[in-house]
Parts: C-alpha cells; sequence; structure tokens
C-alpha cells in the first residue's frame, strides 16, 4: 500500500498546524483553531469516589484541562456518575474520560454519564490470543460485520447522550485479526482505528478523536503520519490525541515523550497532549505543557522558503548515506561530542563525567558505555595522554601549533587555509554557509565532517533545508548538528534538545550530536546525549524500561516497582524490560522488550520473554527473583 510522503504535514520546513475538524468534549472544544488540549490519568480505584475526586482536583490545579478515569467493569462505570457529581458540585466543568478496555457493556454504561469515552480498537470485540490466520475476503469482511454488531450498541448511546469518543489505538495491543492481515505495523495501527471510524460514519456519528500510541517513538511517529496521510485520502479530519504510551519515569520518560509528541507537533499533527509517566499523574502535566510551549514558540521563527522535495521517507527510519571519517558517519551509531573549551584547569579527573576515568595503578583509562566519542578543547591545553578512543578537537589556530588531535574550521579557515589533517577534519556550517566554493571544496574531501551549528529557533526546518541543499550536491560527507540552549531551567532544556534532536533522529539524518548549555553540569550533557540518542534507538548504551503510568486497574505499586527492578537490572546494556500493572497492553508491549513484569492479579505476577509467558501467577515477593533468574536463564544476564 503506497503513500503520498507529502501528504503527512503541511510544510517540511516552518510550523503550520494541519487543521481538524472541531470536535467539543463537555464544553471544551478540541481541534480547528482551538489550543493544544493537555490531559492525564488518575491512577486511584474507579470505587474510591473520594480518592479518584481529590486526584482530579490535583490534576485540575496543576492544569489538566481533560481527566480520563479507568472504568473496567459495569459497576466502575456507574461510580463515574458519582465522581462527575462532587466534581460538579464544587463548580469545576473539567470533562471527564472513561477508559474502557474488553468491556462494551461497561463502554455503554460510561458514555451515558461522562462527557467522553476511550476504547481500544484492539481489544473492544477481540481477546488477545496471539493466534495468525489467514483470512479470505468474505472471512474479513464477516470479521468487520461481527465488530459492528457489537459496536453500534455503543454508538447509539453516545448520539443519544452527545458523548464523545476516542478510538485509541495503541501498539501493544492490536487485534490478532489485524496481527494476521497487516503484522505488528504502523499500517496496522491505522487500519484497527480506521475499521471502527468507518462504522461511525456509516451511522453518521462524527464526535470522534483518534490516537495512535507506543513505547517506541519510532512506531508511534510512523503511525500517526500514516493515519494523516490516510485521513486526507478518505477526507477525514478528525483531532488527534498524542502520546508516547508506557514511556517509563523520570528523565527516560520525559525524553521519550518530548522526541514522538513534539515531532508530530512540529509537523503540525496533533490537537490534546498527554505525557505517561509512571510518577504520580500530577507529574505529567508540567512537561506536556513544556512540549507544547516550545512547539509554539517555534511559530515565531523567521520562515524558510518551501522544501520542494522530501528527502526521507517519513514512515520508515532510514539513515541518510554518508561517507564515515573514522567513526562518523557511514553504519556508526551517531557520535556524542561535549563542548569542553569553558573547562578550567582540565585534568584527568575532569574526565570522569565524560565516562572515561583514569586508573593511576594500571596506567590505564577504563571507558564507560556512555562516553563521548569527540571533546572540543577549543584553544585549551591538555597536560597528559587522553584516553585512546577519544578524539580530541582544537579550534584550528590551535592544532597548527600543536600538531596533534584534530583541527576545528570556520568556513572562511576551510577555504583559505592549506594545513588540513589526513585524517579528520570538522568545519563549523552555519544556516545560509553553503556556495558553490565551500561545496566544491567539501566534494574534493573524504576525511570532513560537517558540524552545522543550528539557529536557536526551528532547528527541524533548517536541518531539512540544509541536507536538502547537501543531497542536490550529491554531497556524502558526515554531519553532526550541534546547537546550544540558552534556558535557566534544566527541564526545559532536556524537553527542547529531546524535539529538536529527537525529530532529525527520528528521520534517520544524524551522524552526531553535540548539546551545550551553562545551565547544565557536563555530566549532566553527556548524559543527556545518550539519553536522546537511546529514546531514538540509534544508539544503545543502557537498559530500557517500559512501563505504563499505573491506572485504577493496576494491580500493585508501580512506582515502587520499577525502581526496584531498575536497581538490580540498570546494569544490562541493551535489554527491554516492559513494567505493566495489568494486561491490557502487558502481552502486546511484550512484543517490543525482552522481558515482560505484568500484574495479572491482586498479589500475582506473570512473567513473559517477549510475547510469551513463562511463569504465571508468582507472588509479588518472589517476582523480582523470579525475573533475574528468567534473565539468566535465558543468557542475557552479567554481573555488575
Amino acid at each position: 500500500m503506497s503513500f503520498d510522503k507529502y501528504l503527512y504535514c503541511d510544510s517540511l520546513t516552518n510550523y503550520s498546524r494541519i487543521k481538524s475538524r472541531e470536535v467539543m468534549i463537555g464544553t471544551v472544544p478540541v481541534g480547528g483553531n482551538n489550543p493544544i488540549r493537555i490531559q492525564s490519568m488518575t491512577t486511584t480505584d474507579p470505587m474510591d469516589t473520594e480518592g479518584t475526586v481529590q486526584q482530579c482536583l490535583r490534576l485540575i490545579q496543576a492544569g489538566c484541562e481533560i481527566i480520563r478515569l479507568t472504568a473496567p467493569s459495569i459497576k466502575s462505570a456507574k461510580n463515574l456518575k458519582n465522581i462527575k457529581d462532587a466534581i460538579r458540585n464544587k463548580g469545576i466543568i473539567t470533562p471527564l474520560v472513561a477508559d474502557i478496555h474488553f468491556t462494551p457493556n461497561a463502554a455503554i454504561e460510561a458514555a451515558k454519564i461522562v462527557e467522553k469515552i476511550r476504547i481500544n480498537p484492539g481489544n473492544f470485540s477481540d481477546k488477545k490470543k496471539f493466534e495468525f490466520k489467514k483470512y479470505s475476503e468474505l472471512e474479513y469482511e464477516t470479521e468487520l460485520k461481527r465488530i459492528e454488531e457489537k459496536f453500534v450498541p455503543l454508538l447509539d448511546v453516545c448520539k443519544r447522550f452527545d458523548t464523545t469518543m476516542r478510538i485509541g489505538t495503541n501498539h501493544g495491543s492490536l487485534s490478532d485479526r489485524i496481527m494476521s492481515q497487516y503484522g505488528d505495523t504502523p499500517l496496522g495501527m491505522v487500519e484497527s482505528a480506521l475499521e471502527f471510524v468507518r462504522i461511525c460514519e456509516k451511522y453518521d456519528y462524527d464526535k470522534i478523536i483518534l490516537s495512535m500510541k507506543s513505547s517506541n517513538p519510532i512506531v508511534m511517529v510512523q503511525a500517526y503520519r500514516l493515519l494523516v496521510c490516510r485521513m486526507k485520502k478518505e477526507n477525514m479530519y478528525y483531532p488527534l490525541h498524542l502520546g508516547v504510551t508506557e514511556a517509563g519515569d523520570g528523565d527516560d520518560a520525559r525524553i521519550k515523550s518530548a522526541m514522538g509528541i513534539g515531532t508530530l507537533l512540529r509537523d503540525g499533527i496533533g490537537d490534546t497532549v498527554r505525557v505517561s509517566l509512571t510518577e504520580k499523574p500530577e507529574a505529567e502535566i508540567l512537561p506536556a505543557k513544556n512540549i507544547v510551549r516550545y512547539i509554539l514558540l517555534n511559530k515565531k521563527s523567521v520562515k524558510i522558503e518551501e522544501l520542494k522535495d522530501c528527502l526521507v521517507d517519513p514512515f520508515s527510519c532510514q539513515r541518510r548515506v554518508t561517507n564515515n571519517v573514522l567513526n562518523i558517519g557511514g553504519k556508526y551509531s551517531p557520535t556524542v561530542m561535549i563542548d569542553f573549551s569553558a573547562q578550567e584547569n582540565i585534568t584527568r579527573l575532569s574526565f570522569i563525567p565524560l565516562g572515561y576515568k583514569y586508573s593511576l595503578d594500571l596506567d590505564k583509562w577504563h571507558v564507560r558505555d556512555r562516553a563521548c566519542d569527540l571533546l572540543f578543547l577549543g584553544n585549551r591545553d591538555i597536560g597528559f595522554p587522553p584516553p585512546s578512543t577519544l578524539k580530541i578537537i582544537f579550534n584550528y589556530s590551535k592544532w597548527k601549533t600543536k600538531k596533534i588531535g584534530y583541527p576545528l574550521f570556520s568556513k572562511q579557515q576551510y577555504l583559505l587555509e592549506e594545513k588540513k589533517s589526513e585524517t579528520l577534519n570538522i568545519v563549523r556550517v552555519f544556516f545560509g554557509d553553503l556556495d558553490n566554493v565551500l561545496i566544491t571544496k567539501l566534494k574534493r574531501s573524504r576525511n570532513t565532517v560537517i558540524l552545522f551549528s543550528a539557529p536557536r529557533l526551528n532547528m527541524v526546518g533548517t536541518t531539512r533545508t540544509f541536507l536538502s541543499q547537501l543531497n542536490s550536491f550529491n554531497l556524502d560527507c558526515p554531519v553532526i548538528f550541534e546547537k546550544c540552549y540558552n534556558e535557566k531551567s534544566k527541564n526545559e532544556i532536556k524537553i527542547n534538545s529531546s524535539i529538536d534532536f529527537g525529530s532529525i533522529l527520528l528521520d534517520g539524518q544524524v551522524d552526531g550530536i553535540s548539546i551545550s548549555s551553562r545551565s547544565l553540569s557536563i555530566l549532566e550533557l553527556n548524559e543527556l546525549s545518550f539519553n536522546i540518542l537511546q529514546a531514538s534507538r540509534t544508539r544503545i548504551s543502557k537498559t530500557e524500561y517500559i512501563s505504563c503510568p499505573s491506572c485504577g486497574r493496576t494491580l500493585f505499586d508501580l512506582e515502587k516497582t520499577t525502581a526496584k527492578i531498575r536497581d538490580a537490572t540498570s546494569h544490562l546494556k541493551g535489554l527491554k524490560i516492559g513494567i505493566m500493572g495489568c494486561i491490557v497492553n502487558g502481552p502486546g508491549e511484550m512484543a517490543d522488550a525482552d522481558y515482560g513484569y505484568v500484574g495479572t492479579g491482586p498479589g500475582k505476577i506473570s512473567l513473559y520473554k517477549q510475547r510469551k509467558v513463562v511463569k504465571k501467577n508468582i507472588p509479588t515477593s518472589q517476582a523480582l527473583d523470579e525475573l533475574i533468574e528468567l534473565i539468566k536463564k535465558n543468557g542475557d544476564w552479567v554481573d555488575c
């Protein structure tokens, strides 16, 4: 199935929000010309009316505009009325959303009470068995008829009570039917939702919002882009809700969420957002606000001439083909460059935050997995031999006198100076610097790396234009992207850089990154760089945790459990461990994880190896030890 790669956004270079139709959620309009709305979800038991109300009030105070609550049963769905009444009696009109999985009858009850319901097309009328079957055309039509029969009663109630619906696909809970037909793919996610949308349209129901969530930002971004293309082709303009599901906690979750959500918002896709954290719900609001704020700030950037050609396939993450210079470019993972030029009194101890530790007894450097690759010293001196794996970069004038390390040229120096390194030269280029003279010089060299210095705003648009220019001249030299952040808030820097660098990493256009800021320490800059590469899955340097944000279905304390599992397994580089509060997305997300830890009953845990359950109903007190034993049994354990 082919898609026009130009349909997924209105502009490749400038912020231009795609115009969706306006849909009301109670009194809150979503889509159209309305602001991008911020959502969250409660974690309390839906039968705990007072606890849920109090959590809703905290969310509203933090700035949450739409609140979702789980309703796993008819009884809990009916109790939504008590929760809603208590909130409305306080004069608060924030709309409530019921989250439904597996139980169409609960959806019908909830739709009579709350302003919006969310259904998951992967499990609304299907139970996942991981059974694959080749369907004939008639058999597939029969399946769609069966779905329609189960779905229409809910549509009737939504129409009667003027209730909005989110059809929310999750990568981890695609139905066996979709998996058999399309595989575990972004296209399968899109088709899963559109099956239900077409039924809605058949029965003249259009109060619809759509979402395509995944714990993998690459899959999530591609799915939304495909959805936009498909909707445009079918003359659909429904609002979109964005989120990276099961993002986890801490910096990793915020970076992964900013990358996925920010990449799409930057391309004008999205009308509501949620940052899913394995933390208190209120903690989700500030990062969501910061993501939206930064996107809107980029609206103010100077307009760039529109690109006539899309360099990359927006539906697949394919690396730009470049000539490798040493370990930069080509098939090598993106490099990390750290600016050390402002450091005073550089000693061997100064290298510890960079991932290098010197042993005096052994006269040897110990190198961490997250050690930077290039270190820019500017005009600084270094009085000892650096680690052999670390490339030291000097300003050209300093390098010319020292004759060690590698030179960084300005454009003018690169054009005029004849003396260059025989192995690696780096030339700093700004937007608008490319001209025929520089291009001719670059074409003659096979050992030059471009350091593209991004402007304060619209890094994505300028980067796409710059790379388009390189492509038009058939220049395949590697490019490292650098940007300095002047924000004082550390959290804002992490969000903003994740959006900027994440967007171009997900497009496959990056050979290296260099992030600088006076507000972050060298250790924080190095960790941030590797965390961004990890989130984009372009360079894996540590364990990845796929953990859900908790809700009323959760069967154990997710925050404490995630912390315990992290403490025991954080040294297992490259391993992906899923930690799920219940089975809604658990088995499916295990397909993206190497091992899964899933709540299956009060005090009971089941362990998975990818999609396959290998141990059932283990007491919570024994589950971590059993998980470690399972990892060891499969040969994936290493001692600290």
